[in-house]
């Protein structure tokens, strides 16, 4: 009798800075439509494609951490804060899958991000370490030609449960909640002294208010 397949573990990285509910959900709703295990929530030292960070790396982790708090399937994981320098999706990935063995790994991008894949680090790597699983707006589809095309042909599957039996090599598409929340609106709404209530865990709000973060204006 052979034994049932490991769950996938998954990964969502991103700066969190701060944290809020449109990466919560995105997240939750990932992991419950494939059936993960656990999802690593990865804060970004330095991100490659975009500003650094205006909260620090521990401020954004304890932003996060305390989002967290009440639940076990969505963990903190502060791998890439530990190893500094620029937060390279590809180095993240080999360090799990060193962990892990065998077991299957799923990267949770959102539609912009995958659609940018082509500038990524050792983007065509990235399918060899893990699956993709792309969290995306109803009523989205596919692209059909560009860079991406026929890579999509080649490891898309229609079906989650083909994630649970290789390690990596798929890329599977969820429809999830859209929440039009941004890191960017929560910031600019703190520096105008309007609070971000409803848009981010209370516990993060508190955080915010204590440290007096994102006070001095930014650009949206």
């Amino acid at each position: 009798m052979s034994e049932a397949p490991l769950r996938p573990i998954g990964v969502f990285g991103g700066t969190f800075d701060p944290v809020h509910f449109g990466h919560l959900r995105v997240a939750w709703e990932c992991a419950e439509a494939v059936n993960l295990e656990r999802v690593h929530m990865i804060p970004a030292a330095t991100p490659p494609h975009r500003r650094p960070p205006q909260a620090d790396d521990l401020t954004r982790a304890a932003m996060l951490r305390a989002a967290l708090t009440g639940q076990e399937r969505l963990v903190m994981d502060d791998r890439e804060l530990l190893r500094g320098g620029i937060s390279y999706t590809v180095d993240t990935l080999e360090t799990l899958r060193n962990e892990l063995g065998d077991q299957p790994l799923c990267l949770i991008l959102g539609t912009d991000a995958f659609l940018g894949l082509p500038q990524w680090h050792r983007w065509e790597e990235i399918i060899e370490l893990a699956h993709l699983v792309i969290a995306h707006r109803p009523g989205w589809t596919l692209p059909g030609d560009g860079p991406l095309a026929p890579w999509l042909q080649a490891h898309h599957r229609h079906e989650a449960t083909a994630l649970h039996h290789a390690p990596a090599g798929f890329i599977h598409s969820v429809e999830v909640t859209q929440l039009d929340i941004s890191a960017s609106r929560i910031r600019a709404l703190v520096a105008q002294g309007r609070e971000p209530r409803y848009l981010i865990p209370e516990s993060v709000w508190n955080i915010i208010q204590l440290r007096g973060l994102y006070r001095k204006a930014t650009t949206p």
